[in-house]
């Protein structure tokens, strides 16, 4: 079995807070996030190993956005979004 079947997958919009490079204006930019809920049961085809992969799955967000447009409209560069970190759990 993959991973995916042991969760259910939406998508979320998170606000951070970041810097621009090269305007230095700090903006609240919103992330988009891939958020992982573990599945209340088991599908019916797994066997022994999946059982215990699946116990010991726990839910988790994925960050989707890597660069983020400056909002300053004199600016407009691309900031790359590195001081947010890439997983988190739940």
């Amino acid at each position: 079995m993959d991973e995916r079947d042991f969760f259910t997958e939406t998508e979320e919009t998170k606000p951070a807070s970041l810097n621009c490079p090269s305007c230095r204006q700090v903006e609240t930019y919103d992330l988009r996030w891939v958020v992982r809920r573990k599945k209340n049961a088991l599908p019916p085809r797994a066997n022994e190993e999946d059982r215990r992969r699946f116990a010991a799955a726990k839910p988790y967000m994925v960050r989707k956005d890597d660069i983020v447009m400056c909002k300053n409209p004199r600016c407009r560069k691309r900031i790359e979004v590195s001081g947010v970190q890439s997983v988190a759990f739940i």
